[in-house]
């Protein structure tokens, strides 16, 4: 079962600022959320803030900022990575090798 978390417009903008994040790359970034209704996935979310310029570290004090536990966190973090390798090798097989 998925967990929804919420945070106003405002305070990541804020959020995002302090981090360091220049003006029209949080606007960037907000418009993407915007076209996607609100509402984003949290391994599509992480991606975006990394291809924002935030470091990983940064990206999981966003995360446990919105209340989002480390467990958690290390989860999406993990499936964030799978993405990541599907995209870059296609998709995985399985290989079995006979003697």
């Amino acid at each position: 079962m998925g967990m929804t978390f919420t945070i106003s417009r405002q305070a990541l903008q804020r959020m995002l600022t302090l981090m360091g994040l220049s003006d029209k790359t949080v606007q960037d970034l907000l418009g993407v959320l915007n076209k996607q209704h609100r509402h984003v996935d949290a391994v599509a979310f992480i991606g975006l803030l990394i291809k924002s310029g935030l470091k990983t570290d940064q990206v999981a004090n966003v995360l446990r900022r919105i209340g989002i536990d480390d467990v958690t966190i290390t989860n999406i973090f993990n499936a964030f990575d799978e993405e990541k390798i599907k995209e870059e090798y296609g998709k995985l097989v399985q290989l079995e090798l006979g003697s």
